[in-house]
Parts: structure tokens; sequence; C-alpha cells
């Protein structure tokens, strides 16, 4: 037999180009700010109060916080904007999302239940939305990430005006 593998394209539409800095600004206030915080604060005690400890401590914290921290905040936005990506077809919606765990969704329109547009606190900072499709399916909603405002309502507007198009209901 012959090989069968198939190769999935990535969607043709990518985020916004400001959505590295939302992930930025995320990863920062999350994870990567509370950890660097944390690894300072103990640092700090530790010269005051045990300096002796500095010797095993130091080389802890850089692998256990401070590296994990920084690799985090670095790299993290950068690898997410090349794989969020989302595309609208005459039958379906497209959307690829993540970073470490990737994942690929093929959504057929007729499954369409909703779709919405969500701006959260961080995401107005930079001008930015996503748009959540709710799907008559256990696998959950399709999520499009890092959308400019404009871009979200008009990706809304059509998912939603090409779901109506199609024959069958969702259900």
């Amino acid at each position: 037999m012959g090989d069968s593998r198939v190769s999935l394209r990535l969607p043709a539409h990518r985020a916004d180009s400001r959505a590295p800095r939302w992930w930025t600004l995320q990863a920062l206030l999350v994870f990567s700010g509370p950890a660097l915080l944390i690894a300072l604060a103990l640092l700090i005690v530790s010269t005051l109060f045990f300096p002796s400890a500095l010797r095993w401590l130091a080389p802890l914290l850089l692998v256990t916080l401070i590296l994990p921290a920084l690799g985090y905040l670095l790299v993290m936005p950068r690898w997410r904007y090349r794989v969020h990506a989302w595309e609208l077809g005459h039958d379906a919606v497209y959307a690829a999302s993540g970073w470490f765990w990737q994942r690929r969704r093929i959504t057929p329109l007729s499954r369409v239940q909703t779709v919405d547009t969500v701006h959260g606190p961080l995401q107005q900072i930079f001008g930015l939305a996503t748009v959540i499709v709710t799907t008559a399916s256990t696998a959950g909603n399709v999520k499009i990430a890092g959308l400019s405002d404009a871009d979200a309502r008009v990706v809304a507007q059509r998912i939603g005006a090409a779901a109506q198009a199609v024959p069958e209901d969702a259900s």
C-alpha cells in the first residue's frame, strides 16, 4: 500500500499583527511576571537573611522559575502567532490555534449555532477581539483569537451569514 498520509495546510488568514503583544502582556501578567517576582523576592530574602543559601538557591531559581518565565515570555507569543489562523470556506470554518499544544478544527457551517465576538480587557487595549463559533458538537467551540475589532465584526457577520445560507439546521 502507498503512503495515505494527508497534510493539512494552515488556514489562509493570520491573526492581527498586534496579537503577539497581547499574548506577551497576558504572559507577563499571568505567569512570567509572578514567577520573576517570586524569584526576585526569594533572592532578596536569601541575601538579607540566609546569604549562604544563595549558592544552591540561585541556580535552583534560575532553572525552575527564571528561565521558564523568560522562555515563555519570549517564545510563546511569536510561536502562537505563527500557528493562529482562520479561514471561511463555502461549507466550513477552519481554525488553527495553540502554541505548544496545537489544534486545527474544521467545523461544518451546518453545525454552527451561534457566533459571538468577545473583547477582553487586555484585548481592548490592543484593539483586538476573539470570534467564538458555538457548534452542535461535543468538541466545543471554535475560537478565532487575535483579530482586529473590525475584522472580528466582519468575520462574525460572514460566518453567521454563511451558516444561515446552509440548508441544514444545526442540531
